[in-house]
């Protein structure tokens, strides 16, 4: 999304926990004066606010926030296994982080009529066994535009995005880059014939973000080939 965003002129802040991938981000995407990447930690909220203060201070406004941080892996033990603090780190990631994303942007926003935008996931409205913390955390997130849409309106539009199959394996950090082969099998449950690329989630992103969705807020917009709407029957 940052690399989506920048290529048409906009100016981004970008922020990840991870210090080796925010340093290749830097150095592969350049544009000293139009990008901004810093290290933070979204379940910290004195390192959100201080991200956004840095954010405000380089560029002066912020027309719009997207909240993308997430433990990727949704599997987990059967839920008499699952411990305490795995549910917590899930909910903390995706959805505390969300919050507060939300809670230091909003001043901004309003200032802008600006747009905030959420990424859930498929898997907050269907599940494989084991999944329970990251489906939670995720639906939390589609819960939470709405809230927010009704709670910042008209000022600001908030929506949430979910992803289905999204391929990010070339889009890695340099020592997890990897190249990945999609089986016949893979492609055909989608009906759209290929599986997601991130500038699948980019555009919908821009999209909601602009002017053209001016009359679109508390929606949550799912984003994979028709994978959800295919029925699939066991031989």
């Amino acid at each position: 999304m940052a690399d989506h965003f920048l290529a048409r002129g906009y100016r981004v802040a970008l922020i990840d926990i991870d210090a080796e991938a925010i340093e290749a981000c830097r150095e592969r995407l350049g544009r000293p004066g139009q990008l901004l990447a810093m290290v933070a930690d979204v379940r910290e909220e004195t390192q959100v606010a201080e991200s956004i203060a840095r954010s405000m201070a380089q560029f002066g406004r912020l027309d719009g926030a997207i909240h993308n941080a997430g433990l990727a892996d949704p599997f987990q033990a059967p839920v008499e296994a699952l411990e305490l603090a795995t549910w917590q780190a899930y909910l903390d990631t995706h959805l505390t982080g969300g919050f507060l994303c939300a809670k230091h942007a909003a001043p901004h926003l309003r200032t802008t009529n600006g747009g905030l935008i959420l990424i859930g996931s498929t898997r907050a409205l269907q599940s494989e066994p084991h999944t329970e913390a990251y489906a939670a955390g995720k639906g939390g997130l589609i819960a939470l535009a709405h809230a927010l849409a009704v709670s910042l309106g008209p000022a600001v539009r908030v929506n949430a995005i979910s992803p289905g199959w999204i391929e990010v394996g070339d889009w890695q950090k340099p020592t997890q880059r990897r190249t990945v082969e999609h089986r016949p099998v893979d492609l055909a449950q989608h009906p759209a014939g290929r599986i997601g690329r991130p500038e699948d989630i980019a555009a919908m992103a821009e999209y909601l973000l602009s002017d053209a969705a001016g009359f679109i807020t508390g929606q949550n917009f799912v984003v994979d080939g028709g994978m959800t709407r295919k029925m699939i029957y066991a031989e």
